[in-house]
């Protein structure tokens, strides 16, 4: 009984400084202790200019790669100042690739994910030119050199929110994109910051008004009925100008809520359609 005792409070103590240093750790390397903990591979890739942090789970090659795109993060500390780290604090795209037995990628974004003090690293490739162009040319170099080591012969493109117009704009930048499925993702990016009465995202491309994807290729933007980040009429105005564009709203969900329970059906939906005449 005594020595039961007197190892309580080291096994408390030892908790403690568990949640303490769990409780001080960086955002991105809580990001890796989930993603080790999901059984991800982890690596940097070059992409032009900017190095990307990069999970992922290998698969049968004659399988469509899904590719995993983080929202926005957190750009900014209160509505006033820059952040050092834009890393996402809630990842809900990298718990949702959790769910996927597909083969898949976690595809970072320039200087995110403890890549921020890279050299060629500055707010604005966080801020107003975080949709711009040197944005996603680096992610798609960075994707072209995955797939030159992991081919696939047909690409689908996941996102959430900011995540959501990423996927949008790499999805035109290859031949082998199959699908486009967004949650609340920000496809009218002029109008979103004029609703909000934010600073224009200067330099940023703009989903609304780039050039409509092929029609083969499945697009389906999932929205909630009390998403107020970004409402549903953002990607209806989208898709009114990019049919076949779908957009589904699920009543009673909102930006982030509960879309980890309704993924299993969005990607049994995305199979079926895919396997599909």
């Amino acid at each position: 009984m005594a020595g039961t005792h007197a190892a309580r409070p080291r096994c408390v103590a030892g908790l403690l400084a568990a949640l303490v240093l769990a409780a001080c750790a960086t955002p991105a390397a809580r990001i890796d202790a989930r993603a080790a903990a999901s059984g991800f591979a982890r690596e940097v890739i070059a992409g032009e200019r900017y190095r990307h942090l990069v999970y992922f789970r290998a698969g049968a090659p004659h399988r469509p790669l899904h590719v995993y795109i983080e929202h926005d993060g957190s750009p900014w500390v209160g509505e006033v100042r820059v952040a050092g780290d834009p890393t996402p604090r809630r990842p809900l795209m990298l718990e949702l690739m959790a769910h996927d037995a597909a083969p898949a990628l976690y595809l970072g974004r320039p200087c995110y994910f403890g890549i921020e003090r890279d050299p060629p690293c500055a707010p604005p490739l966080w801020t107003a030119r975080r949709y711009a162009p040197e944005v996603i040319d680096s992610m798609a170099a960075a994707l072209a050199r995955f797939l030159a080591q992991h081919p696939h012969p047909r690409l689908v493109f996941l996102g959430h929110s900011g995540g959501g117009t990423l996927a949008v704009l790499l999805a035109e930048r290859f031949k082998q994109t199959a699908a486009v499925v967004t949650i609340g993702a920000n496809l009218d990016v002029a109008r979103w910051t004029r609703l909000h009465g934010y600073t224009a995202l200067t330099g940023s491309l703009d989903p609304r008004t780039r050039v409509p994807l092929p029609r083969r290729v499945l697009q389906r933007h999932y929205v909630g009925s009390r998403d107020t980040t970004v409402p549903p009429a953002l990607a209806r105005g989208y898709a009114e100008r990019h049919p076949p564009a779908e957009v589904v709203e699920i009543a009673g969900y909102d930006h982030v809520c509960c879309w980890r329970e309704r993924w299993p059906a969005i990607l049994a939906d995305l199979a079926e359609r895919l396997a599909g005449p």
